[in-house]
């Protein structure tokens, strides 16, 4: 290993933001507008910033969620709700640009460790750095994670029998090749989420043939890209601000009423989107099994096909669907339990990610390794234990990612600001004595929310109460009222004002 630089090359930082992504950017955004005394910096392992949407390059990437609601609190969205991946790259370089977040950013900066110390209220963060790797050292007051939730370098690809024997091309969606040409062949797309919704209407049209190839099937909403509010209130000559506010608002309140409903009425809710499924399939395909999940609606995502491009390929012919198990590769395709065989020259493995926690950074307290799993996390964002570092993690399901990335960023803001006037060095989540006896929760429930990535790596995360401030809302308007209340002189949070003092010293937390 490169040896770490010492001396006059250790760079200090009030701040680290980890992560050039979406989650990084606003929390960057924050810092600039509401702590613009504090000097920060952004690691970023990949050669440029979007994070997911620098990652994913395969035909047709898009969002999943409007951007209406996916863009940021501060930065009007003008376009078509659902939006390409080069348009929100664009969208975040706007915001870059306005805030003057570049200089700020190190890109190809990938950390491998980052370290406490009690004694001096610092954080040491050990980066390898470009093509070399040669290791540089940062220390830092505070340390905003923003790295997301996955591995970027590799998706989730399961191993089936025989898949080297294949004599065509298999392919994750994360890691697409640029010179990967589908026209005229056989494509099959295993998996059923919003990846393979995606894809199969942008290759449908060139290639000889695609399947998407299914072990279960997936609820889908089909609708315009459009909000017909939106363009209307143009048409009035409304300030862009305004229309996104008010846009922003209208699509929340609906989508709340749309999951309570879901809810509440598990059985409607499900007949009627598989009537529109129906509908927009037109006979060509059946709904059961092809279409009819086992799971109640909004347990997992629902999955949304703007302007119904899946459904118009196929029953134009040019997409089919398969619902079956895979027995094992074979020369020609894929060989399924029911023991037909999908011929093909490219198979797409759209199967999920790989769970990174953390950034898959070795932590460590007090030359203690941190095992992330043996805490408790406050409201999704800090730990028991964990000085000085909060987690930006937005929502999963009912709810745009960056929602809560504006809520997380902006309390930490706050937080900073509470301890510079207050003179606190250091501050972590603290469970209160009416906290100790109170039930671990896994990060996420199974019967809440269970996509494969969570499922796969669950034991690695940290645990969740059973009383509000432990636990994680999908809630973003009940979860907005609460942050904005959110008492930072609460026993919760434990502060310590000098280097080497635990903030539980004498029987409890320090309070200004």
């Amino acid at each position: 290993m490169n040896e770490i630089k010492h001396g006059a090359d250790i760079e200090h930082f009030d701040v680290v933001i980890v992560g050039a992504g979406v989650s990084g950017i606003a929390a960057a955004h924050h810092l600039n507008r509401e702590c613009p005394q504090h000097k920060y910096i952004v690691l970023e392992a990949q050669q440029s910033f979007g994070g997911t949407w620098l990652t994913h390059r395969y035909p047709g990437v898009r969002s999943d969620s409007d951007l209406y609601t996916y863009g940021y609190g501060f930065k009007p969205w003008i376009g078509t709700p659902i939006a390409t991946g080069e348009q929100i790259r664009s969208y975040m370089s706007e915001v870059i640009r306005d805030a003057d977040i570049g200089p700020c950013i190190r890109y190809r900066h990938v950390i491998r460790s980052a370290s406490w110390c009690s004694s001096t209220n610092l954080w040491t963060i050990d980066v390898a750095c470009g093509d070399e790797g040669a290791m540089v050292r940062f220390t830092s007051k505070f340390l905003l994670m923003c790295q997301g939730y996955y591995r970027h370098d590799k998706g989730y690809t399961p191993q089936w029998p025989n898949m080297d024997a294949f004599k065509g091309t298999i392919v994750h969606p994360q890691t697409w090749p640029e010179d990967l040409d589908c026209t005229g062949k056989r494509v099959v797309v295993i998996g059923s989420g919003a990846t393979a919704a995606t894809l199969i209407p942008a290759l449908a049209d060139r290639c000889a043939h695609i399947t998407m190839l299914q072990r279960s099937p997936t609820y889908f909403n089909i609708g315009r890209n459009e909000v017909p509010l939106a363009d209307e209130l143009r048409k009035l000559e409304v300030d862009e601000t305004w229309i996104h506010e008010i846009v922003r608002r209208k699509l929340l309140r609906d989508r709340q009423a749309a999951i309570k409903r879901a809810h509440d009425e598990p059985v409607t809710v499900r007949e009627e989107l598989l009537n529109g499924v129906k509908t927009h399939l037109g006979g060509s395909c059946d709904v059961d099994p092809h279409f009819s999940p086992r799971y109640k609606p909004w347990t997992q995502r629902i999955a949304f096909d703007p302007d119904g491009g899946l459904f118009r390929s196929i029953r134009e012919g040019k997409a089919s669907v398969v619902t079956d198990g895979i027995e094992r590769f074979v020369e020609s395709g894929i060989q399924l339990k029911s023991g037909e065989i999908l011929e093909a020259d490219v198979v797409v493995t759209a199967t999920g990610f790989n769970l990174s926690v953390m950034g898959d950074i070795q932590f460590s307290i007090d030359d203690k390794p941190l095992n992330l799993a043996d805490t408790v996390s406050y409201r999704g964002m800090l730990f028991t234990g964990v000085p000085n570092l909060a987690l930006v993690f937005g929502y999963f399901r009912g709810a745009s990612w960056t929602l809560r990335v504006d809520l997380i960023a902006g309390f930490v803001c706050r937080l900073l600001q509470h301890m510079n006037q207050t003179g606190a060095k250091r501050v972590e989540a603290h469970l209160r004595p009416e906290d100790e006896g109170m039930d671990r929760r896994p990060w996420m429930e199974s019967d809440d929310f269970n996509p494969g990535y969570l499922s796969r790596g669950m034991h690695l995360l940290p645990k969740l109460g059973t009383k509000p401030e432990w636990r994680i809302s999908h809630d973003y308007l009940q979860e907005q009222k609460e942050f904005a209340a959110i008492d930072l002189t609460d026993r919760i949070f434990a502060y310590a004002r000098v280097a080497g003092v635990s903030p539980t010293a004498h029987g409890g937390a320090w309070h200004p």
